[in-house]
């Protein structure tokens, strides 16, 4: 069945040249993901060659069983200020459970078809977060950067700052050294060698100075964290019993939905550059498989990642096999060259992962949010705000939260609910709000037009709006709601209210309704209990049938003519009466 999934239609028509494509991609996309993998693992507080693990093992499974067929996954920025929290509450092991349950999660998102929920988080709150993260990631590495070795990391990002200040004076010369080259070849590379990766040579530069000339001034990933092994780790089942479920499920769930956002987020990328079109549930299932074989073999967290994913498609990808081929890339590198890897001076990590925060950080779409001043530019700084100094999980929550009580407050603003009349003046006498004054106003028909969703946000408004016509006691209450697109069970408790309300002396009319709020009022038995014969499906026929309702004693010496009868019922002379067509609506 896997394999089916893995292979069904996306490698039709392959030939030679394509795997030559798909070669060179692969091959180029490997070289990256080396230096990324490693410092990811250890920004992460793990050990480098966790990370190698992840780009390996991850990046062949999303290729092979995701939705996309350019993703490219693997350890990713996003998850560092996350999965460093975990390590630092939980520790490793406990991050390998909450990484397994996430690919479970992950996993039953995609076939139970969520895939397309994902888009309806706002967009405010993932520019929140992720500007938020970049800001973590880039100062947390500072330390590295200056060489700060004595330096304690903590969770928090106020505490971080605060080890950064009081070590500011131990800065190691060498070590910002190493940075500073490392930096600069990093910004330069693609200047003048644009199909070069930037990241692997910077690093060899400054590795290669740093050997040469002051090999025991600087910190590397061998003294710090020993020799990276030149072999996969052996598989290895975790131990997860009920009470550690228990502990890492809310982790676990903010792994799953970072990874599902972050992977259907480069999907969208990688088909605006391709014209192509991904499987967003396949894509969560693929992601899921991956992030629950992934700990099996030591490896973190994955998901796909935007800027290797680009990358793979600016060097002519054809299929998810260059995905494969990356994989298999960073293997043979492991196997042949771990030894050299344990020289890398933390100091040239430090820059790249840098790097890697500025371009994630969406500065630009931040400050245009930013400057609209509207209540996507509040719930994008309390999400920014919530992440940089709280945690991803707060920010989220409460950014979510937010921006579902604003759009509700705006929707609420969005009803409408005024009374109206039939203009003479227009063509088809259309209903006119603009006309009704206290003078002309029929005292026996109220006629309403509401327009917006009856929803529980504005129900409360458009209730108190109609029981106003109930304070005077009209004979018949006409509701026009053709321009209400969407009632909710609290909308149609409200209309109930009103129905009990004003059927104790008079009639409530309805027009124009809608298929979802008449869908509505039918399933809780509104519907019968109004009466078929109160809905009408054109005004005019709903106003024809209200003046056959009312006591015409009353429209004796009247003088409001609301409607073309009102001449003949009132008998007082008018200059000009219209015909009105029943096509009114």
């Amino acid at each position: 069945m896997l394999q089916k999934w893995a292979f069904s239609g996306r490698f039709k028509g392959y030939s030679v040249q394509s795997f030559q494509k798909d070669l060179i991609s692969g091959v180029v996309v490997g070289i990256i993901a080396i230096p990324l993998g490693m410092a990811f693992a250890i920004a992460s507080g793990v050990k480098p060659e966790y990370g190698i693990y992840t780009t390996i093992i991850a990046g062949i499974l999303i290729s092979l069983f995701g939705g996309s067929k350019y993703q490219i996954g693997g350890p990713t920025g996003a998850f560092i200020p996350i999965l460093f929290g975990i390590v630092a509450t939980y520790g490793f092991e406990n991050l390998l459970i909450a990484g397994f349950m996430a690919g479970i999660i992950l996993f039953l998102m995609g076939v139970f078809k969520l895939g397309s929920l994902i888009k309806f988080i706002p967009r405010p709150v993932t520019i929140g977060f992720t500007s938020g993260i970049a800001i973590i990631i880039f100062v947390g590495q500072v330390p590295n950067f200056l060489g700060l070795d004595q330096i304690e990391k903590h969770e928090l990002f106020l505490d971080n700052m605060r080890e950064i200040v009081m070590h500011i004076s131990e800065i190691n010369i060498y070590s910002l050294l190493t940075a500073s080259i490392c930096l600069v070849v990093l910004l330069l590379t693609p200047k003048f060698f644009p199909k070069v990766p930037g990241s692997l040579i910077a690093l060899l530069i400054s590795t290669g100075i740093a050997t040469i000339f002051y090999p025991t001034q600087v910190a590397t990933i061998g003294s710090t964290f020993g020799d990276i092994p030149s072999k996969l780790p052996s598989f290895q089942f975790p131990d997860i019993t009920l009470e550690r479920i228990k502990q890492l499920i809310q982790p676990a769930f903010v792994i799953a939905m970072l990874g599902a956002i972050e992977s259907l987020l480069s999907a969208v990328v990688a088909d605006g550059m391709t014209n192509s079109k991904h499987n967003s549930n396949r894509e969560l299932v693929g992601q899921g498989l991956a992030n629950m074989v992934t700990p099996l073999f030591g490896g973190i967290p994955a998901t796909g990642a935007i800027a290797r994913t680009a990358t793979n498609i600016k060097t002519g990808a054809v299929s998810p096999f260059s995905g494969v081929i990356h994989g298999v890339v960073v293997l043979l590198v492991l196997l042949l060259f771990a030894p050299y890897a344990s020289k890398i001076p933390l100091a040239s990590m430090a820059p790249i992962i840098m790097l890697v925060a500025w371009n994630m950080s969406e500065r630009r779409v931040f400050y245009h949010v930013l400057k609209t001043k509207t209540e996507d530019s509040l719930v994008l700084v309390v999400t920014f705000l919530l992440t940089v100094f709280m945690n991803l999980t707060v920010a989220v929550e409460v950014g979510l939260i937010l921006a579902v009580v604003l759009f509700t407050k705006r929707m609420s603003d969005i009803i409408v609910t005024e009374k109206a009349l039939p203009n003479p003046e227009t063509k088809h006498e259309k209903m006119d709000t603009q006309i009704v004054t206290d003078s002309h106003d029929c005292p026996q028909i109220s006629i309403y037009n509401v327009e917006g969703p009856l929803f529980f946000g504005a129900a409360q408004a458009f209730e108190q709006q109609i029981m106003k016509s109930i304070n005077y006691k009209p004979k018949v209450l006409l509701l026009r709601l053709g321009r209400v697109p969407f009632m909710d069970t609290t909308g149609e408790a409200r209309l109930a209210s009103i129905f009990k309300d004003f059927s104790k002396h008079g009639i409530m009319l309805i027009s124009g309704i809608k298929p979802q709020p008449k869908s509505v009022l039918q399933k809780t038995g509104l519907y019968e209990l109004i009466g078929e014969e109160n809905f009408f499906e054109h005004t005019g026929d709903a106003i024809d049938y209200a003046i056959s309702q009312i006591n015409q004693h009353k429209c004796l010496g009247c003088r409001h003519f609301a409607f073309k009868e009102c001449q003949a019922l009132s008998g007082v002379e008018k200059n000009v009466v219209k015909k009105r067509s029943v096509s009114i609506s």
